[in-house]
């Protein structure tokens, strides 16, 4: 197994018209020995451009990229021990499934015939496709094929996993089924895991960490509650969760919010906006109460039931609400609905650069201080 220690990793690609795109700005990152980190942002974030340079599939503009203490920034990729996993599965259609897991082996290794033959079976017992290794991939489901792929890189014991939204091409319910079955394989292994994806709910519920970028920069490290609770920027903020938080900006007058519609709330510690006039408020859809009386008002908009709660959409003056309730609370369209929430579940942020002064955790930086790079961020 590895350390992976990413350091002030650039990348640039130069366009048609002779400019240059910076698509990974000076990327700071370790992923510790055994860790299961996930990359997670919009697209064009610079997640698996990323994860292609510790592959050694892209050259690297400046920066250095080490396995433990070994420099491998320059090395081929084929000479760093590493076993990739994409999303399109990228099997070899004229084999069956034996010759496809252990076609790597076979080229990477010494080993004798029996000796491959021995350990394919082994790799195949242990993802649950012994039935499949004389079928070829196009007699395979997309769940059986990803097996394959996973296969393919197992069997190489590499020093390190690098994996490339290979759940996208999934219906959700198998998605879900091999989220799982990733991290259990992934704990039973113990090998150094970067995975890449879009889905925040993935990356979420798969990582012991997870690594938030967007433009090309790394804008927070934590773990799934750290990140949630107290995102380091509005972006983060925004971009974790689902349904995603409410966000708008108010006007500070005296340490009362004054936003769209009526909206006004008074703070019990007005000290989180010292120095503002204005600020921009988020509060998670969970965390808003429907209060018969008091609070603030929204017209309900949609109601959308999910069996255990409700999902309400309501217009608060121009900008759209959400709030989980109750199962057994259904607004009608255009109904007036009162709302409050706790001081505690408010999160503020600057809105210039975005950066968090307040969320769930009282003292941010305590939390993401040494792995936030919120500079130019927006609000």
């Amino acid at each position: 197994m590895a350390e992976i220690n990413i350091e002030d990793l650039r990348k640039q690609f130069e366009l048609d018209d002779g400019s240059l795109l910076t698509a990974v700005n000076d990327v700071d990152l370790t992923v510790e020995d055994g860790e299961f980190l996930v990359l997670v942002g919009p697209s064009g974030c610079g997640k698996t451009t990323t994860l292609r340079c510790v592959a050694g599939l892209e050259e690297v503009t400046s920066g250095h990229i080490l396995f433990d203490d070994d420099d491998v920034t320059d090395r081929r990729a084929r000479d760093r021990d590493v076993a990739m996993v994409f999303q399109n599965y990228a099997l070899y259609p004229h084999m069956n499934v034996r010759k496809n897991i252990g076609f790597g082996l076979k080229l990477s290794s010494k080993r004798t015939s029996a000796d491959i033959r021995e350990r394919v079976e082994s790799t195949a017992e242990m993802l649950g496709i012994s039935d499949l290794l004389d079928k070829r991939p196009r007699d395979l489901s997309g769940g059986q094929q990803q097996r394959v792929a996973l296969g393919r890189a197992i069997i190489r014991e590499p020093e390190v996993f690098l994996m490339d939204e290979p759940l996208s091409n999934l219906d959700a319910k198998l998605r879900s089924e091999m989220r799982t079955e990733l991290q259990e394989l992934q704990h039973d292994l113990d090998v150094t895991t970067m995975y890449v994806t879009h889905d925040q709910t993935e990356a979420m519920a798969m990582g012991d960490r997870i690594a938030v970028m967007n433009d090309g920069e790394l804008q927070q490290v934590g773990t799934a509650e750290e990140v949630y609770a107290s995102p380091t920027n509005e972006f983060v903020a925004n971009f974790i969760g689902s349904p995603s938080i409410n966000l708008f900006t108010a006007d500070v007058s005296g340490g009362t919010l004054r936003g769209p519609g009526d909206f006004e709330y008074r703070l019990d510690d007005p000290s989180w906006v010292d120095g503002y006039d204005r600020v921009r408020v988020g509060v998670r859809p969970e965390d808003i109460r429907l209060v018969e009386s008091g609070g603030n008002a929204a017209e309900a908009s949609v109601v959308e039931p999910m069996g255990n709660e409700n999902f309400l959409y309501a217009t608060l003056g121009d900008r759209e609400l959400t709030a989980r309730i109750e199962s057994g609370l259904r607004p009608t369209t255009g109904q007036t609905v009162r709302f409050t929430f706790d001081e505690d579940s408010l999160y503020l942020f600057d809105p210039e650069t975005g950066e968090a002064l307040k969320t769930k955790t009282a003292d941010v930086s305590a939390t993401v201080g040494d792995y936030a790079h919120t500079e130019g961020e927006s609000a």
